[in-house]
């Protein structure tokens, strides 16, 4: 039981963790936009969301407002929203089920 709270707490600990990364990317990529610098790479912000930055990605895109009109990014991170949506319910059945001693 207690190594399994472990596993939880570790858990928590990188879904912040990522969430506040890709968060500052998108912060940091608006910031650079604005003073028309080198970016940080589409394909870096979409695989921070991957890893698991997808709520620190919707709401970097929200509160910068950017990355919210380029079709081919939005289509790309409303898929990985998707995925990650499909494992959570996944996630969620095992641990039902586990709980309930269907998987014995």
């Amino acid at each position: 039981m207690r190594e399994e709270m472990l596993h939880i707490e570790l858990f928590i600990y990188y879904f912040i963790a990522i969430n506040l990364a890709t968060f500052i990317a998108f912060g940091w990529d608006k910031s650079l936009a604005e003073r028309g610098a080198w970016r940080v790479s589409e394909g870096n912000l979409l695989g921070l969301a991957l890893l698991g930055g997808t709520p620190g990605a919707y709401a970097g895109r929200a509160l910068f407002r950017h990355k919210t009109r380029k079709q081919p990014f939005c289509q790309t991170l409303r898929s990985i929203a998707t995925l990650h949506l499909i494992f959570v319910g996944f996630a969620i059945v095992f641990v039902i089920a586990s709980a309930n001693g269907a998987l014995r």
